[in-house]
């Protein structure tokens, strides 16, 4: 207890006790203004445009500003170009109404270095009841910000990493499941092939930013693992949205894996034609065949049925046409509506 308070509890000298009262009360409250690590700064609201008549040193630190060049302005000085105006409305309009706020703003140091400030404002009011003056004090958040920002990010990117693992791991079940062969080794090759596709598909998807990869470049792709020169490849500019070019790539592998072993790639006689279209909201990609080394009999037993209509048919939702004919195959694939870009596309020669 100070002497001050042991005084007016023993009755002695009252008045002057109660005057020395005001003074350290007073004292102390400038003591406290000036030595807070909170930045504070008090505007006066009985002047025309609420200047500035008290800043404390943390402010001062804060800002970079000097007190003679911070006291008699507005506090808009520290608002930049990157401020908010509907921010800066937010805060005129709770001094409108003389209510305390707390409002997250962008301002600047006298350096120029931005930084987000949380700014609370309260109004005082004299003995009438009259707002005579608005206490400010401020937090640098940005660091805060800056840290939640990556937390949101990290969250949302896990979100989507998880999203994309779980779409990949089931093509990676099925194509486990659907590889049949007569020996381990042969399995472990035809496992390992059909992975290495879908790692091609994933690099793609990488080099776009995980959003839609154009059709012409997953064919290419795939079929360019199995060399270029009796291929020929043609259509519009088509996007593939990114959950489809995964399963999309792997159908072409097992197609163009299936030319090159037992079809029209499988020797020098042969070649293949690939085309692709717009039909209403769909998507038609026809792929033919012709110079085929193999009777229609062989050619049915050898082909990747069972994988490629698991892809197309129940993951795509889209449906599959065979044409076996003496010297090839002609083989149509529909799909359901892509999300996808129209425009011209190079075809190639």
């Amino acid at each position: 207890m100070s002497n001050v308070e042991a005084s007016n509890i023993h009755g002695d000298r009252p008045a002057a006790a109660s005057a020395q009262g005001m003074a350290d009360r007073k004292e102390l409250a400038s003591f406290a203004f000036e030595r807070t690590r909170m930045p504070i700064v008090v505007t006066d609201a009985r002047q025309p445009d609420l200047p500035i008549v008290l800043a404390n040193e943390s402010f001062l630190n804060l800002t970079g500003y000097s007190a003679d060049e911070v006291v008699g302005r507005n506090c808009r000085f520290l608002q930049g170009e990157a401020t908010s105006r509907t921010t800066v409305a937010e805060i005129r309009a709770a001094i409108a109404q003389h209510r305390d706020a707390t409002i997250e703003i962008l301002n600047y140091k006298k350096d120029g270095t931005p930084f987000w400030n949380q700014l609370h404002i309260s109004a005082l009011r004299d003995d009438d009841g009259m707002v005579a003056y608005y206490f400010a004090s401020q937090i640098d958040v940005t660091e805060h910000r800056r840290i939640q920002t990556l937390e949101e990010a990290e969250h949302r990117l896990l979100l989507e990493v998880d999203h994309r693992t779980k779409n990949v791991l089931a093509i990676v079940d099925s194509v486990v499941r659907l590889s049949k062969t007569d020996s381990v080794e042969a399995y472990s090759a035809s496992v390992q092939q059909r992975v290495q596709a879908l790692a091609r598909t994933h690099m793609l998807l990488a080099e776009n930013g995980w959003k839609q990869v154009a059709l012409d470049n997953i064919v290419l792709t795939q079929i360019g693992v199995f060399g270029l020169d009796s291929v020929t490849a043609a259509g519009p500019a088509v996007m593939i949205p990114a959950p489809s070019v995964q399963p999309i790539g792997l159908a072409l592998h097992e197609l163009a894996a299936n030319a090159a072993v037992h079809g029209a790639l499988s020797h020098g006689g042969g070649w293949l034609d690939i085309a692709w279209q717009q039909e209403g909201s769909g998507l038609i990609l026809d792929w033919t065949e012709r110079g085929l080394s193999r009777t229609p009999t062989q050619q049915g037993r050898g082909f990747g049925t069972v994988l490629i209509s698991a892809v197309i048919e129940r993951q795509l939702g889209g449906t599959i046409t065979r044409d076996w004919r003496d010297d090839g195959l002609s083989l149509r694939i529909e799909l359901p509506a892509l999300d996808r870009v129209g425009g011209g596309l190079r075809g190639r020669p």
